[in-house]
């Protein structure tokens, strides 16, 4: 056999073998679809910003000191609830007592010589009338009364300027509350030069809180005061907490190339659960409507395959809805939306079922469709071919 012959066979070789890949492959039928469809119904519509944020009170007041000493006594401690007046603590008074004492006395020592240089300066007002005294006399009594006057009223700044530094030295509360920090203790020097030291931090009322949230530049534009807000905290995961959004800071934050926007949230807290400091992931609702008609956004999207499809524009959009016969095209007219679905305002009625999708349909096992022809070059399964009557020669 030459190499001819050889390339000859093998074409032969692979012609048979496509042939019998024609043949016994069958005619596949299309699967056929139907359509997946949705009720229109009646639902909520709703969209939200989220963001974290820090709790805190309301409204806190940094108790300080504006004199300098040593903390003799203090009275309250963390959580301890307070009075309008109440003492919290005491500076040690020994050299606030001397300063006061020693401007009584000087107060004193200036109101006689006062009285002193007031009569003398009465008799020798009447000597130079009756031109006793010389003028020189007479402008050095008047000189040395106003001096006089001048140093008692000195002193009187300073006695009163003493006792105020003698009352600052007992610290009491400014307001009912609850003390929220100390940052002192007995013993501990303070010292009020430029910045007053801060020994205590008290909140009016932690039945009422707020929430800070830092809610991104991208989305600041959809917050608005009075729009609903819900929120949790780690420390009860389970538990839902609302507020309300009352204001919306224009001051910016600036953080690793992020700008962010204080949001105020005022929360109530009965059950004293929400504690300062805790972190909040807050969801504030931007939009939400209620019992309104509503459709999956989906449904926008589906066009059947092969038919044309009406160009709409605006809040004008087109459905598909399922009828005995097949499907039909509306036109409607959409309102909001969110994530998942629109609002309808015109164009359908709850129960209509809207066309969202296709999907395959499902072909029981044994249903196949009959081969419309089998390969003459496949071997016959065992039994398959019926046998023939034999004939009479």
């Amino acid at each position: 056999m030459n190499k001819r012959t050889k390339i000859w066979i093998g074409i032969a070789a692979i012609l048979v073998l496509i042939l019998i890949g024609f043949f016994t492959c069958k005619k596949e039928k299309q699967q056929p679809s139907v359509p997946e469809t949705a009720k229109v119904a009646m639902g909520t519509i709703s969209a939200s910003v989220t963001a974290t944020g820090t709790v805190s009170p309301i409204k806190t007041i940094t108790v300080g000191t504006q004199v300098s000493g040593t903390i003799s006594k203090i009275y309250v401690d963390y959580n301890s609830v307070v009075k309008r007046g109440q003492v919290l603590a005491e500076i040690d008074k020994t050299v606030l007592n001397s300063t006061y004492e020693s401007a009584l006395t000087d107060l004193n020592v200036n109101k006689t010589q006062m009285d002193y240089q007031e009569k003398n300066f009465n008799r020798i007002k009447d000597l130079y009338a009756k031109q006793a005294v010389s003028k020189t006399d007479y402008e050095t009594a008047e000189y040395n009364y106003n001096t006089a006057k001048l140093n008692y009223k000195r002193s009187q700044s300073d006695v009163i300027k003493a006792k105020t530094n003698l009352n600052y030295a007992t610290i009491v509360s400014p307001i009912d509350g609850i003390v929220l920090s100390r940052a002192v203790d007995e013993g501990q020097t303070v010292a009020a030069s430029f910045n007053t030291p801060t020994l205590f931090t008290i909140t009016n009322n932690l039945n009422e809180m707020q929430v800070l949230a830092n809610v991104d530049e991208a989305d600041i534009g959809q917050v608005k005061e009075g729009q609903k807000v819900s929120f949790t905290v780690d420390a009860f995961p389970n538990d839902v907490f609302s507020g309300v959004v009352t204001q919306v800071r224009l001051e910016a934050t600036t953080t690793s190339n992020v700008v962010t926007y204080k949001v105020v949230i005022k929360a109530s807290n009965p059950d004293l659960k929400l504690k300062p400091g805790l972190t909040a992931s807050v969801n504030i609702y931007t939009m939400e409507k209620n019992d309104v008609l509503v459709i999956p956004n989906k449904a926008l999207n589906y066009s059947p395959t092969g038919k044309r499809v009406n160009k709409t524009g605006g809040s004008e959009k087109q459905v598909w809805i399922k009828q005995p016969n097949g499907s039909k095209a509306v036109k409607i007219m959409i309102g909001s939306t969110d994530a998942t679905h629109t609002e309808v305002l015109s164009g359908l009625k709850a129960g209509d079922e809207v066309i969202v999708g296709e999907k395959m349909a499902i072909t029981m096992p044994g249903a196949e469709a009959k081969s419309e022809g089998a390969s003459p070059f496949m071997p016959k399964r065992p039994g398959s071919e019926s046998r023939r009557p034999k004939t009479a020669n």
